[in-house]
């Protein structure tokens, strides 16, 4: 049985941040992941301003710039046939594909000393005396011993995993997250945002001059789930007579296509549960604060930083609990609030065109309510920068 100190299940954005993290401070630290690598993923791939320091505090500033992101300073917001609504972001903005800023942060990880498995998944956790063990499955796959772990499985943890009771959304509405990139579309650097009952799409430029079309439908709105991507991406778009007509002449681009079922956004904060949670296994933000890489980012981050106190004993693991959720709470709670209640008050045809009204009339508020979705800066260096 292969010994390690931790285990970070789950080689996501905040799975791979978190194995950067302790394996940059000594830790021997295994990456886990039952994908194989790299791939497309359904997401915005709108890195915030807010994310940008904390790529810095795991050595990824000069990736990040070398892979020529596209840099996005303004959103348009397109509500129920209204009139367009642009308003500028606080800050630039990055957009980078998942399959490239997925790589990196795996490169990274082995860089800086943590093993990265793919394509095993692990089935159980349990506790032991010192710690816990890792089952793995696959005839040839040994079970892992380590003295802590950390979940990043997303929002689809595997029954038996730790978060895994959590996902249960109640009657809250079901959610189908869809993207793609396209080519022959300019869109300069504007993330653009097109609303309608029943769901919403974003346009964003990321690197290499395409643009990724990501939407988040409710599934009772959509053809119950069925059809293709593409196919639902075309009935999205029949819905916005501005979108149907902005994508004419776009041309999905072979392979990147990825969809996500349910998308749980109403699912209450979870930080622990048996061993810590982060990413969407711990919270899935609302799509519509397109921060969500930058909070897996911050959730990853602020546990790291309790678990390499626990590892190095000065801290127990109650200690480690109670300390990451409350921080978790703390920098979570006000954007999570937000954003849905947004997100909640663009979907309704009849809030939709006095919010543009009031953003037209008071500028200011809109950029209030913005930023009410948005972490607070990271400091430029907790001691892992580059």
């Amino acid at each position: 049985m292969a010994d390690v100190d931790v285990v970070v299940i789950g080689a996501g954005i905040a799975g791979s941040a978190a194995a950067i993290a302790l394996a940059r401070r000594g830790w021997r630290t295994a990456l886990l992941d039952r994908q194989r690598f790299p791939r497309h993923k359904a997401c915005g791939e709108f890195l915030s301003p807010e994310s940008l320091a904390m790529l810095a505090e795991l050595g990824l500033s000069g990736a990040v710039r070398a892979s020529e992101p596209a840099e996005i300073r303004e959103a348009a917001l397109l509500l129920h046939g209204q009139r367009e609504l642009r308003l500028p972001l606080p800050g630039t903005a990055l957009g980078l594909s998942r399959y490239r800023l997925d790589q990196m942060l795996h490169d990274q990880a082995t860089a800086s000393g943590a093993t990265l498995v793919t394509g095993v998944a692990a089935s159980a956790v349990r506790r032991c005396d010192d710690g816990y063990i890792i089952e793995q499955s696959g005839a040839a796959a040994e079970p892992l011993h380590a003295r802590a772990v950390i979940v990043a499985t997303g929002s689809s943890a595997r029954s038996g995993m730790p978060g895994a009771h959590s996902r249960a959304g109640g009657r809250q509405p079901r959610y189908i997250g869809i993207k793609t990139h396209l080519d022959s579309l300019a869109i300069g650097g504007t993330v653009e945002l097109y609303f309608w009952e029943g769901g919403y799409l974003g346009l964003a430029p990321i690197e290499g001059g395409q643009v990724n079309a990501a939407a988040l439908l409710r599934q009772d709105a959509t053809m119950r789930g069925q059809g293709s991507i593409l196919e639902l991406l075309e009935q999205a778009c029949r819905r916005h007579p501005a979108l149907e007509r902005r994508l004419r002449g776009a041309q999905p681009v072979p392979g990147t296509q990825a969809a996500v079922s349910p998308v749980p956004i109403g699912r209450r904060l979870l930080a622990w549960d048996e061993t810590a949670l982060i990413g969407d296994a711990a919270s899935v933000i609302p799509p519509l604060c397109g921060d969500g890489m930058s909070m897996a980012l911050r959730s990853a981050l602020l546990c790291a930083e309790q678990a390499d106190r626990y590892l190095a004993g000065r801290r127990d693991l109650d200690g480690w609990r109670h300390a990451y959720e409350r921080e978790l709470r703390r920098q979570l709670a006000g954007p999570r609030r937000w954003g849905r209640l947004l997100q909640w008050a663009l979907g309704r045809p009849g809030l939709a065109p006095l919010l543009r009204e009031a953003a037209v009339v008071a500028p200011r508020l809109a950029r209030g309510l913005v930023q009410a979705t948005r972490l607070r800066p990271w400091p430029v260096s907790r001691g892992l920068g580059e």
